[in-house]
């Protein structure tokens, strides 16, 4: 009996460590390789700012701390946003990656990555939510027990959180503006995320920095 448990035990153990079927596509592969980025202005001089790299012509908004969508703009306090948008000639195509882009922010000497949009749900925000009233029967309990002292009892609740199907429909939203990945028709457009929790008023100089494959580009941006 001892060895039919152990040589199941073996068998589960060996299933964990073999890795996926190369033909075997996750839920998160192929919902990125169908992102289309958002809706690219008509062209490069209706953004803030704009340069070019080889046949291309990058042009880009900075968005602070906001995250706008067509259904919505939503907040983070971790990230700050970029809209960045490539034109190019007619039919061409370009080769996307998150790391092509990178923030150079007050002239510190490392630029910033741009992040994995999944980065920034944990702190995404809808300011229009309202959260529900908290009941103030905890409050009146509170102050009986303690006598209107104050107490350990008298910490104050956690925020409520937003339920989790509002929560989904939110990220949804801002999955269907994220900067699209691998070869796509110019002109695309996108968000892309950079962790910074700094203020947006303490930015004095930033330049968005490309080098992808259509050649390198320094655009600098409006703080």
């Amino acid at each position: 009996m001892l060895g039919v448990i152990l040589t199941a035990c073996m068998g589960l153990g060996a299933q964990e460590q073999n890795p996926a079927s190369p033909n075997q596509t996750s839920s998160d592969e192929a919902t990125a390789k169908g992102r289309k980025g958002m809706p690219p202005r008509v062209a490069p001089t209706e953004y803030q700012a704009h340069g070019t790299a080889g046949d291309f012509t990058i042009a880009a908004d900075f968005d602070e701390h906001s995250v706008p969508t067509p259904d919505g703009t939503f907040t983070s306090e971790d990230y700050i946003v970029v809209e960045a948008a490539l034109f190019g000639p007619a039919g061409a195509k370009i080769n996307l990656k998150l790391e092509d882009f990178s923030l150079h922010i007050n002239d510190k000497k490392a630029p910033l990555p741009s992040q994995a949009y999944a980065l920034l749900f944990h702190s995404l925000s809808d300011p229009e939510w309202i959260p529900p009233k908290q009941p103030d029967d905890e409050k009146s309990k509170t102050a009986i027990n303690t006598g209107g002292r104050g107490g350990q009892n008298d910490d104050k609740p956690l925020p409520p959180k937003m339920p989790r199907e509002l929560r989904r429909a939110m990220e949804q939203k801002v999955l269907k503006v994220v900067m699209p990945e691998g070869e796509r028709p110019a002109p695309v457009a996108g968000l892309l995320f950079f962790y910074y929790r700094g203020k947006s008023k303490n930015i004095k100089s930033m330049e968005l920095i490309y080098n992808g494959a259509a050649g390198t580009a320094t655009i600098p941006l409006q703080p």
